[in-house]
């Protein structure tokens, strides 16, 4: 694929970007903070009415068969604008774990529910210190699941759960509804991503795959989610880089703006260089999608894409100043969205593991 999108999608990024500019501000999105379980509901209905649920699932289950690169595109948009909320990405996730490993009962059972967004769907793998443990903390025989998945993204408001469990004959990907789940509220630094521990005692479950494909299968998953939050990290990060842009050719020190300055100027150039490369690596990994190094690139973009954000939000307030730093600034949202993004679909850690092991033999 050209790494320039085509007219389609540039019109796709720029009316999700006219609609969310224009339906999420800063001043919704900071009680969220204070209050832990509730999201930005004004972001989900936006998605659900955009038909953003629906983009990059089948027809036949009333989706619209567009892709991840379209998908990543409105990510992006929701990276710049702070969505609050997680559903996009880990519903996207649940629903491709039941269009591609599913039957066709559990298909049509779920996947128009998921398209149209009146389902919440979240996905366990990455849950806790370590995604894809070598043995689950969650046990599954007789069609049950026991156990906890902790950290769980979306887990206070979502319906079902994808879910990496140990089986009699090794791990199982299963699915699980939660209506009768134990939810333990996480109260962390950016609450509106509903963060919980999910308690599971002899919960129904079924089976999507089982024996030795299933590590790959959730590995498969997990990196289609990465490749989204990648997308949301990259539109954040540009965004705090356009800030400190805009407020150091007019901040004014010593008789000239701030951004005449060596040690400013420098880093916005550099900020301006980590986010062409995230952003580069992204619609890379998004357009790799069923190629044979499509984990590999997912594994690239969540990384660049990761130091992008990071570094954005670190110097966006330093160049602010002490202004940076308030509440009514704002720039403290991206921080604790970066930190969030950083680690819920895995940390570097582990991604950098899954990069190095995909360039062992031939492809070194």
């Amino acid at each position: 694929m050209s790494i320039l999108y085509d007219d389609a999608q540039q019109s796709i990024a720029n009316e999700s970007r006219r609609v969310l500019e224009a339906r999420v501000s800063k001043d919704e999105l900071l009680p969220l903070l204070e209050s832990t379980g509730q999201y930005h509901k004004g972001f989900w209905n936006t998605a659900k009415e955009q038909g953003w649920t629906a983009l990059a699932l089948p027809e036949e289950y009333d989706g619209l068969a567009l892709g991840l690169v379209e998908l990543g595109l409105i990510a992006h948009q929701a990276g710049r604008t702070l969505s609050g909320a997680p559903f996009l990405t880990s519903s996207f996730g649940a629903a491709k774990a039941i269009e591609l490993y599913g039957s066709d009962a559990q298909k049509s059972k779920w996947l128009p529910g998921l398209a149209s967004g009146e389902t919440i769907g979240a996905v366990t793998i990455a849950s806790g210190a370590n995604a894809l443990p070598q043995r689950p903390r969650t046990s599954f025989a007789n069609d049950q699941v026991d156990g906890i998945a902790t950290g769980v993204s979306g887990g206070l408001a979502a319906d079902i759960a994808i879910i990496l469990a140990q089986g009699s004959g090794g791990p199982t990907l299963i699915i699980a509804e939660l209506a009768a789940v134990e939810r333990q509220a996480i109260a962390s630094f950016d609450n509106s991503r509903c963060v919980a521990n999910l308690h599971f005692k002899a919960t129904p479950a079924e089976i999507l795959v089982d024996g030795q494909g299933a590590r790959d299968a959730a590995l498969h998953i997990l990196a289609l989610q990465a490749v989204i939050t990648a997308h949301e990290q990259t539109g954040g990060a540009e965004s705090l880089m356009e800030t400190a842009r805009d407020y150091a050719i007019t901040r004014r020190a010593f008789g000239q703006v701030i951004g005449a300055f060596q040690s400013v100027k420098h880093r916005i150039a550099e900020l301006y260089a980590l986010v062409e490369l995230a952003r580069a690596n992204c619609i890379h990994a998004a357009s790799q999608q069923g190629a044979e190094d499509f984990i590999a690139a997912a594994a690239a973009a969540h990384l660049s894409a990761t130091e992008a954000y990071d570094t954005a939000a670190r110097d966006c307030i330093q160049i602010h100043g002490g202004i940076g730093v308030t509440w009514e600034a704002g720039l403290h949202l991206h921080m604790r969205r970066a930190r969030s993004l950083a680690i819920e679909q895995g940390n570097s850690l582990f991604w950098e593991d899954i990069l190095v092991d995909s360039l062992i033999g031939e492809a070194a």
